[in-house]
């Protein structure tokens, strides 16, 4: 077959053709159709860092709500990547590069921060979080060098704290067996460039973000992380794909062929287009009933909350480490057979399917105390309750945040040329529709206690 030849690997239901004479990689993904990775990139996904998100669920608990929910960060975070590719190619259509070779780096950067944002999450949900190390023992080098002109996140100037999924993120990026990989796919950048994209707390070591002398940093740091970013994007569809649901399906191609830019003092920040500012409604939309409906799902949040019970019991020894390099074999399957040979309940619960059972659930916009009574009355009746709290707002964009002072997102008309921008959150009247967060409260009880705890609650008229 000559130059022609194929090379076909079957691998977890996805197709990958090996073209060599192209240097491109195909994956058949079932959202966005054929995807392709650049040949140097192809090493960053075969690196037993980024292997590790196959055994990683992107949605935890929430296959035991939607069985079909199985689908992996692995994916998703290819997903991305092939989505931050097509953002890139829109919002600079015609903008002119001091250069081809710029161009090529900036969007080479761009898909790797998109390609690793997710690296460093934990094992099945953010509940493992509460066995993460301090985050000074992770010794992320990165830290050592913050931004100074914005307000900066807790997260990173606060040695004190726990560590989180992004920490560990930072370090795969910057200080692990990953990095030198990575930097052989840098093109004309590094890996800390890749890392500031990922985290806007810090400092860019020089002036790559910049193309004649416009500061790049913000815009494409918006379309890893913001209101309006290609995790969203692609989590959203795949979400609802994969749990049967119709919730997160939004006009994707349409809202991605509208983004642009717009300059204020010589940065540049994500702009959208006037024309698609009702898809950019339909997607807070699909995102704020997604959490609704589907992640706040009652049986994904129970099992989260015996798996903090879990973490946080006395005698539980499951800890998650601050080796980089340890931390790759911390998987979903590793933490299930931790819990498989565990003797506490809580464990036992979660590995043989026995969750409490829900006998209450209200949704409301504003403050109660029914809650509280209904717990004290079934406690003192010798039930034990788990009660859970969920709360979604459609929007951070609603309060002055640090994020939307620092990273507004703006909206042009490309139609009229007198026709001022403005910042996304002043143009459309979702925000103010929508203004309240909602809230879902659950109390559960063991299943041989529901019918006793429901008739308490019907005789004490709670």
């Amino acid at each position: 077959m000559g130059k022609t030849r194929v090379l076909k690997l079957f691998c977890k239901a996805q197709w990958i053709s090996y073209w060599g004479w192209w240097n491109i990689v195909e994956i058949r993904d079932p959202i966005h159709g054929t995807l392709e990775l650049a040949d140097a990139d192809v090493a960053v996904v075969d690196s037993a860092a980024y292997q590790r998100l196959r055994a990683i669920k992107q949605l935890g608990f929430s296959e035991f709500s939607f069985p079909g929910a199985t689908h992996n960060r692995y994916l998703h975070s290819i997903g991305v990547y092939h989505l931050a590719g097509r953002a890139f190619e829109s919002v600079f259509k015609g903008f002119g590069f001091k250069s081809e070779a710029k161009r090529r780096s900036l969007k080479q950067c761009l898909r790797l921060a998109a390609l690793l944002h997710d690296i460093g999450h934990g094992p099945l949900s953010h509940a493992s979080e509460e066995v993460m190390p301090p985050m000074q023992s992770l010794k992320i080098k990165a830290y050592e060098n913050l931004r100074t002109d914005i307000p900066l996140a807790d997260r990173s100037i606060d040695k004190t704290r726990k560590a989180d999924h992004e920490d560990y993120t930072i370090k795969f990026v910057t200080d692990s067996s990953l990095t030198p990989i990575l930097e052989k796919a840098c093109e004309g950048f590094t890996s800390q460039h890749v890392a500031c994209l990922v985290d806007k707390s810090l400092k860019v070591p020089d002036d790559f973000f910049k193309d004649q002398g416009l500061d790049l940093r913000p815009l494409l740091s918006q379309l890893v992380s913001s209101e309006m970013d290609c995790d969203r994007m692609d989590y959203l569809e795949r979400d609802a794909y994969f749990c049967g649901t119709n919730y997160g399906k939004v006009e994707l191609s349409w809202l991605m062929s509208n983004l642009t830019y717009h300059v204020v003092k010589d940065k540049a920040y994500l702009a959208l287009n006037r024309r698609a500012l009702y898809s950019f409604d339909d997607f807070l939309l699909a995102r704020h009933h997604m959490h609704l409906m589907v992640y706040f799902h009652h049986k994904a949040i129970i099992f989260e909350e015996l798996m903090t019970n879990y973490l946080t019991s006395p005698d539980c020894d499951f800890r998650l480490p601050s080796d980089i390099e340890e931390y790759i074999g911390c998987t979903d399957y590793a933490l299930y057979q931790h819990m498989s040979k565990s003797k506490n309940e809580w464990a036992e619960r979660i590995t043989k399917r026995q969750p409490f059972r829900m006998v209450f659930e209200l949704h409301a916009t504003g403050p109660t105390n029914r809650l509280e009574k209904m717990q004290q009355v079934l406690e003192e009746n010798k039930i034990r309750v788990i009660s859970a709290s969920s709360s979604a707002r459609l929007s951070k964009y609603h309060s002055t945040s640090m994020e939307e002072r620092e990273f507004p997102i703006y909206v042009v008309d490309q139609y009229d040329s007198l026709a001022e921008p403005y910042p996304i959150e002043m143009t459309t009247e979702i925000f103010q529709k929508y203004e309240e967060i909602r809230r879902i409260e659950r109390i559960y009880v063991d299943p041989a206690m529901v019918e006793k705890a429901r008739e308490l609650i019907i005789k004490n008229k709670l």
